[in-house]
């Protein structure tokens, strides 16, 4: 069918905390699609960002996990993980524009007070099952949040080397010695993904479709590139080789650096695609249709020496 859509960034709905979310703004421009006779509503990237690069969607810590900002509060207390009480404090934000450091402060404030809370009593069984599921990003994804924590903010490559290497050693005692944190990193993943589906399952029951985004590149400082070292093209100690880039075109004379590890086509194919089938099934549950963005890049990339 011929059809017809909007592209809104989750950020960008309206919110009185700071950022736009997944909460009852969110439901209500399903219902502004459906009465404008919309049927295909694009975001971008749903991943967690970073300051660093200006907390753009298409610089992540993470292929696979969901942006933490993007939770809301007013569906935690609907669920059940926070009181009405507990969002009476939070100062109201009226500016036109997203503020990330002020949502960052407040929300990982509510995260910590609702995973206190769900450690007392909570029925674990679903939980469970979403980590069981997720294992084959999640557990990596929640060790690496939480030693760029341990470790100040720093790049994965200058972390000690046993835990920078991944040594299996060095790999266990972290996580044991962080196990709570790491769990809690888990639990707000959890909040995320089962926040998402209602939306969406919400939006596709008035034939409402989402259109997902995913970068092509994924950021040198991400649980991806430490965990899958091989797949890019990187030194044997880990640091880069080759950066990303576009060459000279109409847009820019000079081309553009991107600064993104470049993959190395090869070994990826010796591995049968495995990171990228993954990545590609995961984001397929997510969205009914997806984008890759510089998907150009598959057939013909440019690299620059780092």
């Amino acid at each position: 069918m011929r059809s017809s859509g909007i592209l809104l960034h989750i950020s960008s709905l309206p919110s009185g905390y700071s950022i736009g979310d997944l909460g009852p703004a969110a439901f209500d421009f399903v219902d502004f699609l459906n009465e404008a006779g919309q049927r295909l509503w694009q975001v971008l990237p749903i991943n967690p960002t970073d300051g660093i690069n200006g907390h753009s969607p298409y610089s992540c810590f993470s292929a696979f996990a969901g942006n933490p900002l993007l939770v809301s509060p007013q569906m935690m207390v609907k669920d059940g993980f926070l009181h009405d009480k507990d969002l009476r404090h939070i100062p109201v934000h009226t500016l036109p524009h997203v503020d990330y450091v002020k949502s960052a402060v407040f929300k990982h404030k509510l995260f910590d007070l609702a995973f206190s809370r769900w450690l007392r009593g909570a029925d674990r069984q679903d939980f469970n099952t979403f980590c069981k599921e997720r294992r084959g990003w999640l557990e990596d994804y929640a060790a690496f949040m939480i030693a760029k924590e341990v470790y100040k903010g720093k790049c994965w490559n200058e972390w000690p080397a046993g835990l920078r290497n991944r040594q299996k050693k060095s790999l266990a005692n972290f996580v044991r010695t962080y196990k709570n944190k790491i769990e809690q990193v888990k639990f707000v993943q959890y909040l995320f993904f089962r926040q998402w589906h209602r939306l969406k399952q919400y939006a596709n029951s008035w034939q409402v479709q989402i259109i997902g985004d995913i970068p092509i590149y994924v950021n040198y400082d991400s649980a991806d590139v430490w965990c899958h070292r091989s797949l890019f093209k990187l030194t044997t100690s880990g640091q880069l080789k080759f950066v990303s880039g576009c060459p000279p075109d109409y847009f820019s004379k000079t081309g553009q650096r991107w600064g993104n590890p470049v993959y190395d086509l090869a070994k990826i194919k010796k591995d049968k695609y495995r990171w990228w089938v993954a990545r590609i099934q995961h984001n397929l549950q997510l969205f009914d249709y997806l984008r890759i963005d510089h998907f150009r890049g598959f057939v013909s990339y440019w690299q620059i020496p780092a």
